[in-house]
């Protein structure tokens, strides 16, 4: 399988071909984020690429996005926190001002981050990590991946 995916998420999980999908959820697709170097990084995609904003859905499909949020966010703190005895929390975000599309970041955040790091918003990370190889999305983070994907299973169950 070729990088294609990237330059359509949101078709190519529609599609199966996305291989960052955790799980189809209510109103879009949990994934697991590019780089790890905040292991358990996950994002909300919209199912529908033509969503650009969260004020683009119908109020009840908004607030399953929201939801589905919430669920991605819980299961990321649930499995970061078995993990790892240093995670703190989770920062949610939706920005929008990248990509073109409905998406909300799932951040978890630890206590081994750098101390003028660790209160402040992950974009101030530094830029090297987001394109440096050692952070990048691999085998490596399958165990992870597996513990926040059976997370989102457990609340689906609860629901």
């Amino acid at each position: 399988m070729t990088d294609d995916w990237r330059t359509d998420r949101i078709g190519s999980a529609l599609r199966g071909e996305n291989p960052t999908v955790l799980r189809r959820l209510t109103a879009g697709f949990a994934v697991i984020g590019d780089v790890q170097f905040l292991p358990g990084y996950s994002v909300l995609l919209a199912d529908d690429p033509a969503v650009d904003r969260l004020s683009d859905l119908p109020r009840a499909k908004r607030l399953d996005f929201l939801s589905d949020m919430d669920r991605l966010g819980e299961a990321v703190e649930r499995a970061c926190g078995r993990a790892d005895l240093a995670f703190l929390r989770v920062n949610l975000e939706i920005l929008g001002n990248t990509d073109g599309f409905l998406h909300a970041h799932v951040w978890p955040r630890y206590a081994w981050e750098p101390a003028d790091l660790v209160r402040l918003p992950v974009w101030l990370h530094p830029r090297d990590r987001w394109s440096d190889r050692r952070y990048a999305l691999g085998p490596g983070h399958d165990v992870l991946r597996e513990a926040i994907a059976d997370e989102l299973d457990r609340t689906a169950l609860a629901t």
